[in-house]
């Protein structure tokens, strides 16, 4: 198949998954986040995932979804530099909320990683991106692969980052259906949930560490400053699932077109 038929392809598979798509009604948004959590299960039903950093207000969304959908998946990449505050964050969580947690990791272990590429995260842009692949991207499409969901719930807020606030409470990412039902939070609203239902914020936020990724790119931040201000991997301060490398995520048709060519990721991996 060439290059040109294959993308012809995922192009196809991708615009029918979505307008297939169930129709999200606007209204919704204005009945709270519980609403739209309530519509992505009626909507998707068993075809839906959760994703969670386990990071540090985390809980929100963990608690929120799964008092509507118990039996929820959450997705949980591992990229084999977080904090143990983090490891045992996701375990009182998993515990206490009684969440089905499916932890994908590279597979490339992070003595393999360093061994062979050095330290990427500290290398120039494209060493950044090949990191964000081997870590999380390529982890997240073999979770999808194996889940096969239609869509994902994600705790993204609008006030978190530039990105962030121009997105929509249900999106198009690739073949599948975006879902942020807490997307108008703001930070007080944040307090006042965890307050009301007795949540814990992630053990390493009352540190100053507010927006918590992997141990060698994450530091405290100070009153005042912008939560993401402590993520740094070069100019980024997003999430490598949520930006320009979440277009490489493909449904499991793009990923059998991409193994069948041998245009595959696994130069990245190895």
């Amino acid at each position: 198949m060439s290059a040109v038929d294959r993308q012809r392809v995922l192009a196809e598979d991708s615009g029918q998954a979505w307008t297939s798509a169930p129709r999200f009604d606007q209204a919704l948004v204005h009945q709270g986040p519980e609403a739209i959590v309530r519509w992505a299960h009626r909507s998707f039903h068993d075809d839906l995932i959760l994703t969670s950093s386990f990071g540090g207000e985390s809980a929100v969304m963990l608690h929120l979804v799964a008092q509507v959908v118990p039996t929820i998946r959450v997705v949980f990449i591992d990229t084999g530099y977080l904090f143990p505050e983090t490891y045992r964050f996701m375990e009182e969580l998993r515990d206490r909320l009684e969440l089905d947690v499916r932890v994908y990791a590279p597979r490339l272990t992070s003595a393999r990683l360093e061994a062979i590429h050095g330290q990427l995260w500290q290398g120039d842009p494209s060493a950044l991106a090949r990191y964000q692949r081997v870590t999380k991207v390529e982890p997240m499409q073999r979770a999808l692969d194996e889940l096969r969901p239609k869509a994902w719930l994600a705790g993204l807020r609008r006030s978190q980052t530039q990105h962030r606030s121009s997105l929509q409470h249900v999106e198009r990412q690739g073949p599948y259906t975006k879902i942020c039902p807490i997307l108008d939070f703001t930070d007080d609203d944040v307090r006042r949930y965890l307050k009301e239902y007795d949540l814990p914020y992630h053990p390493l936020y009352e540190q100053g560490y507010r927006s918590i990724g992997d141990v060698h790119s994450t530091q405290p931040t100070l009153a005042g400053q912008d939560a993401r201000e402590g993520r740094l991997l070069g100019d980024q301060r997003e999430c490598g699932l949520h930006t320009t490398l979440a277009g490489e995520l493909q449904g499991p048709l793009g990923s059998r077109v991409n193994r069948a060519s041998g245009q595959t990721s696994q130069n990245d991996v190895r």
